[in-house]
């Protein structure tokens, strides 16, 4: 415990980029007292609108916040959003350098509608399509400029088109060719395109979906992919496995909501981290501080456990918290008593 502390002190040392989509993550606040005459549907009183960065954006919010400097790097559309997206970013002290616009986007937006602590609907608007080519030369150009200013690269895949092949592959061959640490937040349809990165971090549902898109197996030890029923624990040791194995990693650490997380490591060890959240109101991001504190703990000398356990303890606070939401290095300190 007490190496862990030290390590926390140290997560505001280093310089990361962050590559991905960009949410704007929208909240409305109010509170419940009848049912609407028109639909079985409440009424919700609106007093209050908030925003924060989502996606990607919450990943560099996370650094950010434990008082690392961070890099972001993706899209927005040319609108009213992005404008908004931008402000927060710009007042979080983050970089916004690497960002681009194309006016045939618009910006990702999730707009969540909270009665009291409770989610009452949540109304996405989104653009999925691929980046024009254009777009995603100028992308990896910044990158291609700036990349001996960081210590690690984060790939946040959300499936909105701005994370492809071609930028994977570019990025991910430059970082390696300048010995930085490349992390990737999976989406389960990409996973053929991470091989050489240094560690991943799905969910539960995005690794089972992963083996089953990919049809991995072995001769020894084959995974039953005829069923859509959730894996076992032996079958989701037996795929964290066989996933480090294919993609090369040097370690992957899958999260499993209430049962915690389990870290595979390149040579076969295999640790089971049970969560440590004293009580759940919102899992909203907590992926994204998970890659976050994981990927800072590892640039501070961390082992890639001691990491883990950090992360564990991270994702423990935030899923505490109402909305997306980071913790603190003092925050971390004091639940680690």
């Amino acid at each position: 415990m007490k190496n862990l502390k030290e390590i926390i002190k140290k997560l505001n040392r280093s310089k990361v980029l962050v590559i991905g989509d960009l949410i704007l993550d929208e909240y409305i606040w109010g509170k419940v007292e009848r049912i609407s005459p028109e639909a079985p549907v409440p009424v919700v009183w609106a007093n209050k609108k908030t925003h924060v960065p989502g996606g990607a954006a919450n990943v560099a919010n996370n650094i950010r916040s434990y008082g690392a400097d961070v890099y972001l790097a993706g899209v927005l559309g040319s609108d009213k959003n992005a404008q908004v997206l931008l402000t927060e970013l710009e007042n979080n002290k983050i970089n916004t350098k690497g960002i681009f616009e194309e006016s045939t986007r618009y910006t990702t937006v999730k707009s969540r509608i909270i009665a009291g602590h409770q989610q009452i609907v949540r109304v996405d608007w989104e653009h999925t399509a691929p980046l024009a080519k254009e777009t995603t030369h100028k992308i990896f150009n910044f990158i291609k400029m700036n990349i001996k200013n960081f210590d690690a690269v984060i790939i946040e895949d959300y499936g909105k088109g701005v994370i492809n092949a071609q930028l994977l592959g570019s990025v991910i061959s430059l970082a390696r060719s300048h010995n930085k640490i490349i992390m990737v937040d999976p989406k389960e349809d990409h996973f053929q395109y991470y091989v050489g990165v240094n560690s991943i971090t799905p969910n539960r549902k995005e690794l089972e979906n992963a083996v089953r898109n990919l049809k991995i197996k072995d001769n020894k030890n084959k995974l039953k992919l005829d069923s859509d029923k959730l894996f076992t624990d032996k079958d989701i040791n037996l795929a964290g496995q066989q996933i480090l194995e294919y993609l090369n990693l040097e370690s992957l650490l899958v999260t499993l909501g209430e049962q915690g997380m389990k870290l595979f490591e390149k040579g076969g060890r295999m640790t089971h981290i049970p969560t440590v959240a004293q009580e759940v109101f919102d899992v909203s991001g907590a992926g994204d501080t998970v890659i976050s504190t994981f990927t800072l703990g590892l640039c501070a000398g961390a082992s890639k456990l001691e990491a883990a356990h950090i992360a564990n303890y991270a994702a423990g606070i935030v899923v505490g918290k109402v909305g997306t939401a980071t913790t603190t290095r003092d925050e971390l300190l004091e639940r680690l008593g």
